[in-house]
């Protein structure tokens, strides 16, 4: 992550355009975010009032919360003083969450989404359903999509993935789902994960993966 600071003076009631330039010579997305700064809040920083990279977050009770960053896991109920740097926000998923992390796309008919990391917290049971369709145009009105549900069974340890339903022009007729259990320094972040706890080929048809 590179950082750039640009200062500006800027005459109060007047409207100005920006424009940034960026040259990215690697493959792949890039992914730019842009702050700014007022006199009063420079002045509020002198005084340390917003020079605190910290948050107080608490966490409803009922349910384990995941450090979306780490993988740390933390009980319900409790408060904690969270890291808040200005480049990451707080982020927590709660136990049972099924989520699913696609590759990079610069634009949504770049390339298929595939392969899909699917992401479970574990700690208790967990449904989610994947939805695709076309992506450019309004045929899903029309019930031209597809859905993949997916349940996660805590106890058992066993995922199940439902039959497709559904079905679109230029569908992927098979998918690959890498499945990661998340724990400590495990499935975590936006990157793909480098450990993969098992990759499952899926060809619509319903399956159950134990683990």
């Amino acid at each position: 992550v590179e950082q750039y600071t640009e200062k500006v003076n800027l005459e109060a009631g007047k409207e100005y355009p920006f424009v940034v330039e960026t040259e990215n010579y690697s493959t792949g997305a890039a992914k730019m975010q842009l702050y700014w700064k007022t006199p009063s809040i420079f002045e509020r920083e002198k005084t340390k009032e917003l020079s605190k990279k910290e948050r107080e977050v608490y966490f409803p009770i009922g349910a384990d919360w995941y450090d979306f960053w780490t993988g740390k896991k933390i009980k319900g109920g409790v408060k904690i003083i969270a890291n808040a740097p200005i480049e990451i926000m707080p982020l927590y998923i709660k136990s049972g969450s099924i989520l699913p992390i696609g590759p990079f796309l610069q634009y949504s008919t770049e390339k298929p989404a595939d392969p899909i990391e699917l992401r479970i917290y574990p700690g208790d049971n967990g449904t989610f359903t994947l939805y695709e369709d076309e992506n450019d145009n309004y045929n899903y009105e029309k019930g031209i999509y597809a859905t993949i549900d997916f349940q996660w069974n805590d106890k058992k340890k066993v995922l199940t993935i439902g039959e497709r339903k559904g079905k679109f022009p230029g569908m992927l007729k098979e998918r690959t789902f890498n499945v990661v259990i998340v724990s400590d320094n495990h499935g975590t972040g936006i990157n793909d994960s480098e450990k993969i706890d098992m990759i499952v080929k899926y060809r619509g048809e319903k399956l159950q993966v134990k683990f």
